[in-house]
């Protein structure tokens, strides 16, 4: 895929890929020349590695009031 493909996939810029492609950051590329292609299952498992779980919501604190 091209890098306007997988950067909508992943949800960022263009620009912010290639910066982490530059970086060593980004998910493995080809690059032949100009042209930068990604593999699906590269992308996928950059998404995947970045991953973040929510956070478990705190309980609310009871009122204290006198209810």
């Amino acid at each position: 895929m091209k890098t306007w493909e997988a950067a909508r996939r992943l949800g960022v810029s263009e620009s912010f890929l290639n910066k982490a492609r530059a970086a060593g950051t980004g998910p493995a590329a080809y690059v032949f020349g100009r042209c930068v292609a990604y593999r699906v299952a590269d992308v996928e498992a950059y998404a995947a590695a970045h991953r973040v779980e929510p956070a478990v919501a705190a309980a609310p604190a009871s009122d204290e009031r006198g209810a």
